[in-house]
This record gives C-alpha cells, sequence and structure tokens, in this order.
C-alpha cells in the first residue's frame, strides 16, 4: 500500500509546475485536497490532487496536462496529513514546483489574469470581481470541482458549463514574462538558482530551472515581487525566446514540452540525451520498430523552429497540417527544415509533432490516469 500511495504520488508530482508556458489551470492545493465530498475518504489527501488532475485532462481532451497550484503554508505542517504526503509537498515548495505563500486565494486570481488560464476553486471570489472582471465576463475560467459519478467533475460558477476556458494574457503579464527575474533571497526556489534553500538543504538538492520557466512575478504596487518572499525581483535581462510544441499520437495530444533558444530537444522512442521527449510508451509494435531511439531534433533558431531528423529511416513534413500523401515532404536522415506555420513532423504515420496551439486532439480520448497506481482502497468514488 505504502508503495503503491508512493508511486502515485510520484505521477502527480510530473503534473504540478510553476511553468507559464506548461500550466493549464490554476489551482488552492489546500482546498483540493481538503475536500472530502470528492472521495468520502480521510480529512486531507493529497491524492485528490490527482484526481482532480485527471479530470482536467478529461476535459481538455489531452494527456499530461499540469496544473499550477498555490499552497497556504499552513499545509506544510498539517496533521491530516501523512508524514509522506507532508514531506512531498515540501518537496515540491523546495524544487519550486508549487508557490508557498499566505494569502493564495489573490495569488491565484493573479497568475490567472497574468497567463490568461483557468481557475479551479469552489470560492466565487466576489470581492475581487471588481479587480478582475473575467470573473463574471468569461464563463468558464473560473470552475467549482464537484463530485462526480467517476471522479470529480466541474462546474462553472458563471454561465454554468464544465469546460475549462483559457484568456489571453493581460499586458502586463506579457511584459513580465518578456523579462528574467532574479530574488535577492539565497536559495529562492522561483527566482534564484532553484531549490537547496529549504527543507531539504540538507539533501542538497539543486534543480536547475530555464529562465524560459520562471513563474510570473507578483505585483505590490506596480513592482515585480517575489511571492514567497516579499522582496523585490531584480530584472536579469530579457527572457529566452521559447516555443510550446505538442506530440500527438493516434490523434490525442499526449504531452506538451518547451523549446528554447537554450538548448535542442530530440524526440524519439528512447532518447539518450537529457531532456529528451519519449515517446515509446504511446507506440504499437510497428511504431517502435521504425522510430529510432533518437529521432528528430528540435532547434529554436533566431525565433524559428528548426528541426533536423537524426534517425535511421527518416521522417515526414505535413505541410499546414495537410494529412494528404501528395502534400507530404520527406525529411531525410541528417535533414533539416524550418517549421513553416501550420507545419507539423511526422516520425510515422499517426505520430506528430507540432506547434502546440496548431496541433488539436482529433480522436475519441482515454486519458492516461496519474491515479493508475493508486490503491482501491485509497479511493472512495461516490456509486452513480
Amino acid at each position: 500500500m505504502r508503495f503503491e500511495i508512493s508511486k502515485v504520488l510520484d505521477a502527480i508530482e510530473g503534473r504540478v509546475c510553476t511553468d507559464p508556458s506548461l500550466a493549464r489551470a490554476v489551482l488552492d492545493l489546500a482546498e483540493v485536497i481538503r475536500y472530502q465530498d470528492i472521495d468520502g475518504g480521510r480529512p486531507a489527501s493529497l491524492l485528490r490532487l490527482g484526481m482532480v488532475i485527471d479530470a482536467l485532462s478529461r476535459e481538455l481532451e489531452e494527456d499530461s496536462v499540469q496544473v499550477y497550484a498555490v499552497v497556504h503554508r499552513a499545509l506544510l505542517s498539517d496533521a491530516d496529513l501523512t508524514s509522506n504526503e507532508r514531506m512531498v509537498v515540501r518537496r515540491w515548495a523546495d524544487d519550486g514546483l508549487v508557490e508557498v505563500l499566505d494569502n493564495p486565494g489573490d495569488r491565484m486570481l493573479e497568475v490567472a489574469d497574468l497567463l490568461g488560464l483557468p481557475v479551479l476553486s469552489r470560492v466565487r471570489f466576489d470581492g475581487l470581481r471588481g479587480r478582475f472582471p473575467w470573473l463574471v465576463e468569461q464563463p468558464g475560467r473560473l470552475l467549482a470541482p464537484v463530485p462526480g459519478a467517476g471522479g470529480p467533475a466541474f462546474i462553472a460558477h458563471v454561465g454554468g458549463g464544465n469546460a475549462p476556458v483559457a484568456g489571453t494574457r493581460s499586458q502586463a503579464g506579457a511584459k513580465l514574462l518578456a523579462r528574467q527575474w532574479r530574488c535577492p533571497e539565497s536559495g529562492c526556489a522561483l527566482f534564484g538558482g532553484g531549490g537547496g534553500g529549504g527543507a531539504f538543504a540538507d539533501l542538497a538538492r539543486v534543480v536547475e530551472r530555464s529562465p524560459a520557466a520562471q513563474p510570473p512575478p507578483a505585483l505590490r504596487n506596480g513592482v515585480p515581487t517575489c511571492p514567497r518572499h516579499g522582496t523585490r525581483l531584480n530584472d536579469a535581462g530579457p527572457r529566452p525566446r521559447s516555443e510550446v510544441l505538442a506530440v500527438r499520437v493516434g490523434g490525442l495530444v499526449r504531452r506538451r514540452f518547451v523549446l528554447t533558444d537554450e538548448r535542442p530537444v530530440v524526440a524519439g522512442r528512447a532518447p539518450e540525451q537529457d531532456g529528451g521527449i519519449m515517446l515509446g510508451q504511446w507506440l504499437n509494435d510497428e511504431a517502435r520498430r521504425w522510430i529510432s531511439r533518437g529521432h528528430i531534433r528540435f532547434e529554436l533558431r533566431v525565433g524559428e523552429v528548426v528541426v533536423t531528423d537524426v534517425s535511421t529511416n527518416g521522417s515526414g513534413i505535413r505541410p499546414s497540417g495537410s494529412m494528404a500523401e501528395s502534400d507530404r515532404i520527406a525529411l531525410a536522415p541528417q535533414q533539416s527544415r524550418v517549421l513553416g506555420e501550420g507545419d507539423m513532423v511526422e516520425l510515422y504515420p499517426g505520430v506528430q509533432i507540432g506547434r502546440a496551439e496548431e496541433l488539436p486532439a482529433g480522436a475519441p480520448f482515454t486519458p492516461t490516469s496519474v491515479m493508475a497506481e493508486a490503491p482501491t482502497m485509497a479511493m472512495r468514488l461516490p456509486r452513480p
């Protein structure tokens, strides 16, 4: 039981982040794990976060969905959590995967405003609707998790419906995300060298964070501020260019990843390179035989995505996403090409990579659950 719960917590850990390019919704972690009606279990359970993430994946029809979690500082010592769960939350905080604050509600809405993300919360935020008018004007931006027959579901506070709706980044958000920021506090996991300065400093945990993955600063009287330490941030120069790419297998978007001009990214069956995108778990036997361990390399050069085939068998380009075989452009081994607007790389029929906003899902969706390893006795779902 303990080993199985540790495995599912590891799976959930891969779905929490403060990366503006990958997060798909903002949520209050303490509220989610204390919502007993979801499963009728313990007063607080970190497994509920996995259940809510699975529900978000179903609504977005996409695997590997990540959430931006904000948590009240008191949760780090909450006796209703097991010692292992408290250790996990502290590790997430020390690694900069979640924001630990004294006032999560205001920060949730600020992050959602700056990044254009939906908010998952049962709180209506009536007193903040003047400051954030999209709470009323954009149905689907604020959704309440509620118990459902097969796990959590969502209901919009305004206008009904259950589909999360993304907005656009605010002007302030666009300006803040164009720059790198540094916190003067030593070991700041959000705006410093990453990790190593909190409860796990004795274990010498050091987490490398790309500048492109920095969260948005908090704005205090218009001044960029570290939300964790409350200190003014120093401008460290332009943020690296980045593009968000997505992997689609069999018509399903399986994961997103960020490409920056700092380093290339290799995708394939099982790349050996650090930061490689492994596709093997989604491939059938024929695709595994065709697709090389490292099959295609992506680079960002002066704002353009350059793809280079590094495989044995070659790839193809689908111009403007056309699936007509006559439109397919062969990409031979060691050949490079700029990925044009709407283009996608096809490693094998049905296995494509392209810009995330240009690669919609197009097949019946069965998500890969982060709760797959959860022991049955740890989950008590409502009866249909």
